[in-house]
């Protein structure tokens, strides 16, 4: 198929804006993108002329619970914080998503293609997190990346937890400490099968271990911690434990961040997942807890994405959230990167979606307005090339 005469936004660097283009996607991937003055008719392919619209890359939400925290349900659809034990590395966030849990149909409404989801922050190490597509049934056909990175959290969250409890943590120290010794008995694992992989012969093969097993793609690089934080310290915290293990890391939520932007500036967090800000200040670390944030940590030079932890504020109001954030000072082009290519980038998935060129999932958002205009929805949503949404015209 081929969509033509439209006014495509890649959110790529070297051309962000084609003001009269074609975009053409086989399958389930983008194959040609440019200017109308060079686009060639292919025999027998379907071809849907825009007439001005806009075209958009599918929007990415890099922190959410979606389908672990069920619509309208309690205990029954909560499943996102397994506090029966502080430290869950093991859990994978595939095995609870409920693909028919009625957020994801609002959220491939609203343009929301792709979200990271996965456990919630009452645990120092909760899990791993999956990067998934929308649409879909049954998510082992869903799956962006999984794991795409591994939960971690600092703060009130598995203070209040397990302090309830009466069982470690009730205090940051004791959190730091577990999140610690958890990282140097897996980076222990790690050097031993590394050995054994090296000399099968002459290495004894470790002890199966589930926990440290879920850690090693983190030493291998392979993804990086999210680290739930909130106050300053609790940032900086995180910092120096991913700095002790060398781990890369993203820093989520990081309502403080603004405040320490020279600091942080000095650090190499792969970025910041920046929100919720449309909630309530609900707990004393939420105190500086502001809609200016997002502005102040990209225009620091701050890699930052706009996320709702959903359900904290339902994925459908991504683009809300955004435009908030443009409303409070962000400049737009920047809040529309923080919902696209800025998450792709942060969480490792930006070979495959967050920007509209060729090679990546044909994830196409169609408006006849602003999508960071709150009176707008979506005319037509493509995902993996499939019209999963359409207003527009019936034999697209």
């Amino acid at each position: 198929m081929v969509i033509i005469n439209a006014v495509i936004h890649t959110l790529e660097e070297a051309c962000p804006l084609i003001p009269n283009g074609y975009l053409r996607f086989e399958a389930t991937t983008i194959t040609a993108i440019g200017a109308m003055t060079d686009y060639q008719p292919v025999p027998d392919e379907t071809v849907w002329d825009a007439q001005g619209r806009s075209l958009y890359p599918g929007f990415v939400d890099a922190h959410t619970h979606l389908g672990l925290f069920g619509d309208s349900l309690t205990f029954e659809g909560d499943d996102g914080n397994e506090d029966t034990d502080p430290i869950t590395p093991q859990l994978r966030a595939i095995d609870a998503i409920n693909p028919l849990d009625g957020y994801f149909a609002e959220a491939v409404a609203a343009g929301v293609t792709t979200v990271i989801t996965g456990p919630g922050s009452a645990n120092p190490i909760a899990g791993q997190l999956a990067a998934i597509k929308t649409y879909g049934r049954r998510i082992d056909k869903m799956i962006v990346k999984a794991p795409v990175g591994i939960k971690m959290a600092l703060g009130e969250n598995p203070k209040s937890t397990y302090n309830d409890k009466e069982q470690m943590p009730v205090t940051r120290m004791a959190t730091a400490a577990l999140i610690r010794e958890t990282l140097a008995k897996a980076q222990r694992y790690y050097q031993e099968r590394c050995r054994y992989e090296q000399d099968p012969d002459n290495e004894d093969e470790p002890e199966p271990d589930s926990k440290s097993e879920a850690l090693l793609p983190l030493f291998r690089k392979e993804i990086p911690a999210h680290f739930h934080v909130h106050r300053a310290d609790d940032i900086f915290t995180a910092i120096r434990i991913a700095k002790e293990f060398e781990l890369e890391y993203v820093l989520v939520h990081a309502t403080d961040a603004y405040l320490v932007c020279e600091e942080l500036l000095e650090e190499t967090p792969r970025g910041i997942l920046s929100g919720p800000i449309l909630t309530d200040r609900s707990k004393p670390e939420l105190c500086h807890q502001s809609p200016k944030a997002p502005g102040i940590l990209s225009a620091a030079g701050i890699p930052t994405a706009i996320i709702t932890d959903h359900p904290e504020t339902p994925v459908p109001y991504l683009l809300l959230c955004a435009a908030v954030a443009v409303r409070e000072g962000m400049d737009r082009e920047a809040a529309l990167r923080a919902v696209t290519i800025t998450p792709a980038r942060i969480v490792g998935i930006h070979d495959r979606v967050g920007s509209l060129t060729v090679g990546k999932d044909a994830d196409i958002v169609v408006y006849d307005g602003d999508p960071l205009d709150i009176t707008q929805r979506p005319l037509a949503v493509f995902m993996n090339g499939i019209a999963v949404k359409n207003a527009i015209c019936d034999n697209v």
